[in-house]
């Protein structure tokens, strides 16, 4: 169960709750605001691909700072310690730079609304329908992550019965994206990012002190858990034990390359953000301008973690704080008042903007990917606006049934990363081979994707928990999962496409790396020329600041 202890309360007065109060008044100000720029469906699913850089490289960051991000990258630095750093440095930035020097331009120059829909250009309906399915049953299932996790939190710290904080926040969420669509939805993200720095900042710093400074901090686990808590790469040779429970090989191959690439360049959730840029320099600078704060985001995640494997050395045992417990337990310890009302508004901002960029994407796919293109075509644009309001609503509602199924994993990542396993990686491998081998037949898309996702279920539900093969940590089966899923959808696809027809050179222009299509190029914007908003600046600058980072933890 996902669940904190019972004597977790936080000692809340007046101001915290009139700190959190005027946050919920903002953020519903910024959802009237943005209403005034919302007149056509673009507007509302897309901001009308109107924003600057820096606000969707923000927005970008700030839509995976959820439930995943803070209570599970810090319950995962509590069970595994140091190797954490992987989710992030070879976990995120080279998928983020790969989608904003090599993909974007296919996605923002096809004008295509959502993920799914360049499927339909690539490849076919039944690829497209299959993918917008899949998507949006995954979309629901994460948004619930968040917002069970948020109930589970609020009753614990503030009393809060469960049914309230979900009702409560779900409403909020409800209102400011079906107000102002994804334009309040991302500028919130913006607001929601600089809340969430000011309320893990004070536990990162009171943390430290607590504990004797890092070399303190270092001391104490070294001596409870053993050096290789304290290094990113310690005993991952293959036939070696250490407390991730994976090998370099799983490691690289699994999360580095196919569970990373597959959420960070196929999470529409994510993409949505950089699809509302205003130009395709600004689409290709969202996720590398996004890439620099996410690589330093691990240490304000990981060492509260770390501080509670300190000071609760019992953490996870039956009966006892549990590793999800390691954020709030640590607010109820170090925290006054005042600052605990930031942290505790910083807290609801994380599980509000992970449920809110899931419901958005949510809500855009349902609308284009499946109503408009299969159940009610051809309707005016302003019935698809009042639409896409209406299947907001239901998309909440929905979040809230799914959210307990979360309760089944004690780590909240682990289920994340269960989930981008199955969904993510299948439609990576389709994404991947679709843009870069012209020979892919049309029939290789749906057939890849049904073939990725059933060996990645098989794999998890059938060999890992069946003990048919032996796996030490739910997170090295996730990663043997995506490793799974992304060869037997290769494989399906080139065997498909072995016998089945191609589809036409002509209809593949601007689809396929290599091939460009009449008219989709575009001159630089004024100002974009610069050298500092190079994308292949940014990319690498950014690749070589994540390995630099790895130095201290890899000796």
């Amino acid at each position: 169960m996902i669940t904190l202890a019972d004597g977790l309360r936080l000692p809340t007065n007046g101001l915290d709750y009139t700190i959190l109060a005027i946050y919920f008044v903002v953020v519903l100000g910024i959802g009237f605001a943005a209403r005034r720029s919302v007149k056509t469906s673009l507007d509302f699913f897309l901001s009308g691909r109107s924003l600057p850089a820096w606000v969707t490289g923000l927005a970008f960051v700030a839509a995976n700072l959820g439930a995943t991000e803070i209570l599970g990258m810090a319950a995962t630095g509590a069970q595994y310690g140091v190797a954490v750093v992987h989710w992030y440095w070879i976990g995120a930035i080279p998928a983020m730079v790969f989608l904003g020097l090599v993909m974007m331009p296919f996605y923002y120059r096809s004008k295509v609304r959502s993920v799914p829909e360049f499927l339909l250009q690539r490849f076919d309906r039944s690829a497209h329908l299959l993918s917008s399915i899949l998507f949006a049953f995954a979309a629901v299932l994460i948004a619930g992550v968040n917002l069970y996790a948020l109930s589970i939190v609020v009753e614990a710290l503030l009393g809060w019965p469960q049914w309230v904080a979900i009702v409560v926040a779900g409403l909020f969420v409800l209102a400011y994206i079906t107000i102002g669509g994804l334009s309040s939805a991302i500028y919130n993200e913006v607001l929601q990012f600089f809340v969430i720095l000011a309320a893990l900042i004070p536990l990162v710093i009171l943390g430290l002190k607590r504990v004797g400074g890092w070399s303190g901090l270092t001391h104490s686990l070294t001596s409870s858990h053993g050096d290789n808590f304290l290094t990113a790469w310690g005993g991952t040779g293959i036939g070696q034990a250490n407390p991730l429970g994976a090998n370099w090989l799983t490691i690289i191959l699994g999360l580095g390359f196919v569970l990373s690439f597959g959420y960070w360049t196929t999470n529409f959730a994510e993409v949505q953000r950089a699809l509302s840029a205003k130009n395709l320099s600004a689409a290709q600078r969202t996720p590398l301008i996004a890439a620099f704060p996410k690589m330093f985001i691990v240490f304000l995640v990981m060492i509260p973690g770390l501080v509670a494997a300190v000071l609760v050395p019992k953490i996870g045992a039956p009966g006892g704080l549990q590793y999800n417990d390691a954020i709030p337990y640590l607010m109820q310890e170090l925290l006054p008042n005042g600052v605990l009302g930031i942290a505790v508004t910083g807290l609801l901002a994380a599980f509000m903007a992970g449920m809110a960029a899931n419901v958005s994407s949510f809500n855009t796919v349902f609308t284009y990917d499946i109503w408009a293109k299969y159940v009610k075509t051809d309707r005016p644009d302003g019935y698809y606006l009042r639409f896409g309001r209406l299947i907001t609503a239901i998309g909440v509602l929905a979040s809230i049934g799914t959210a307990f199924i979360a309760s089944s994993f004690s780590n909240i990542m682990g289920y994340l990363q269960t989930l981008f396993s199955f969904f993510n990686v299948p439609m990576f491998v389709v994404f991947i081979i679709g843009m870069f081998w012209k020979r892919a037949s049309m029939k290789s898309g749906v057939w890849g994707l049904l073939a990725g996702t059933t060996a990645a279920m098989v794999n998890y539900f059938w060999i890992y928990k069946q003990g048919i093969i032996s796996i030490p940590t739910d997170q090295g089966a996730n990663f043997v999962s995506a490793i799974v899923g992304f060869v037997a959808g290769a494989v399906v696809m080139v065997v498909v496409t072995l016998f089945t027809e191609p589809k036409p050179q002509a209809e593949l222009a601007g689809l396929v790396y290599g091939t460009t299509a009449p008219g989709l190029e575009e001159p630089p914007a004024e100002g974009d020329g610069a050298w500092y908003r190079k994308p292949a600046l940014l990319g690498w600058g950014a690749i070589a600041l994540a390995t630099l980072c790895y130095l201290p933890y890899s000796l």
